[in-house]
């Protein structure tokens, strides 16, 4: 216990002087009027226990500091109706998440219609896809309600599938005395490209390959009381093909995914109350083989709750619930027909945390999280299914720095 207390005063001291350091890096100046530069960085620390890691080896007698996130944007508007936007990052998160620079988002937004109360436009490029309340920002640490995103929801096993695609979004907005609706709707095309994908998917790494067909996606949100009250409906259907290789006995399969995804939110001066509801269907076919050829449905919810002691201090308490497959929520079905362990296909986290704005452009979080079941640990974290246990406890803590 002692030498945990003390790595946590060494990794705060480490957070403040990488801080100090970047309050000094010097930020361009005499930039045009429209062009905006930001970015933000963020180093964490996690332990967990029993053997069930996450982010990197963080049931280790050390922990893990295997989640660091780096990321600079920029946005320019020649134009009222025109914008460009980009993001570069940088993400470590343990074996899924290498760390390699790569383009986050960059697109053209262009409105053709503009009037005092509402818009409707157009982005091409490579898109955030409209999931939920957090998909489209959960890249920046200052945007997330806790160091990890309900899980049950945003998945970070399949991040790289869930969290952007290249194509085309239409979006509408109108602004009214009974509240503000906007809508967006897209055909794109989603990355699915690594091991983290493959896995998350068909359980292993495989010798073939997948690929993506059109990703049709969409939102509608509507907004009450300058934001009071919001609401939210997101879908999407995604069809993914893979190609075995030729030494392979698989054949030629598909998969269908279809999430749904149900978001309200209400905000008081001090309180904030969220929920958010999932359904999403799997339809494996023509794989040849009965482990891969599935048709289900899996379903998930939270529940959260945010108190805002003062304006540096905020306290979070989430539950968080996860059914791989409705039909089978203690999973013993899948663990008689594949001999896997049953908490593999369900979790239950109960997560309390405090985050500290120190200033404008530093935060400091801490969480604690009691979870039973393991569905939403990476397996390239874990590659020995038979190590994990049904309950585990983690805790982590975060700085981040912005500018």
């Amino acid at each position: 216990m002692t030498r945990d207390v003390v790595r946590l005063v060494v990794v705060s001291a480490v957070l403040s002087n990488c801080v100090a350091y970047a309050q000094k890096l010097p930020i361009p100046q005499n930039l045009p009027n429209n062009l905006q530069i930001h970015g933000f960085a963020s180093q964490s620390w996690l332990k967990s226990t029993n053997n069930n890691n996450v982010f990197g080896k963080s049931s280790s007698d050390s922990g893990s500091f295997d989640f660091r996130e780096l990321g600079l944007n920029a946005s320019m508007r020649p134009k009222p109706n025109l914008q460009f936007s980009a993001q570069m990052i940088s993400r470590t998160a343990g074996k899924g998440s290498p760390g390699n620079i790569r383009l986050d988002y960059g697109f053209i937004d262009y409105a053709f219609l503009s009037g005092e109360d509402s818009k409707m436009g157009i982005r091409l490029g490579r898109m955030k896809n409209p999931l939920g309340f957090y998909n489209a920002t959960r890249d920046v640490p200052f945007t997330r309600p806790t160091i990890l995103l309900p899980q049950s929801i945003y998945f970070d096993r399949t991040r790289k599938l869930a969290i952007a695609a290249d194509g085309g979004h239409l979006y509408g907005e109108h602004r009214s005395d009974i509240g503000n609706l906007s809508v967006q709707f897209g055909a794109v095309r989603p990355l699915v490209r690594g091991a983290e994908t493959e896995v998350a998917l068909l359980g292993r790494e495989m010798p073939g390959h997948l690929s993506p067909d059109i990703l049709y996606i969409g939102q509608v949100n509507y907004e009450l009381d300058e934001g009071r009250l919001r609401f939210a409906f997101s879908g999407a259907q995604l069809n993914i093909n893979y190609d075995p290789a030729s030494s392979e006995r698989l054949g030629a399969g598909s998969i269908r995914f279809t999430p749904l995804i149900f978001s309200a939110q209400y905000n008081a001066e001090r309180w904030s109350f969220t929920s958010e509801y999932a359904l999403r269907h799997f339809e494996y076919k023509n794989f040849g083989s009965p482990p891969l050829d599935l048709n289900f449905w899996g379903e998930s919810y939270y529940i959260q709750g945010v108190y805002r002691i003062t304006p540096e201090w905020e306290a979070i308490a989430r539950y968080d619930v996860l059914y791989t497959n409705s039909d089978d929520r203690n999973g013993k079905k899948w663990a008689a027909a594949t001999g896997g362990d049953p908490h593999r296909r369900y979790a239950k986290d109960i997560t309390v945390g405090l985050r500290w704005n120190v200033t404008p452009e530093f935060m400091l979080r801490a969480e604690y999280h009691r979870v039973n079941g393991t569905a939403w640990l990476s397996t390239l974290d874990n590659p020995t299914s038979g190590d994990l246990s049904p309950h585990w406890n983690l805790f982590s803590i975060l700085g981040s720095y912005r500018f």
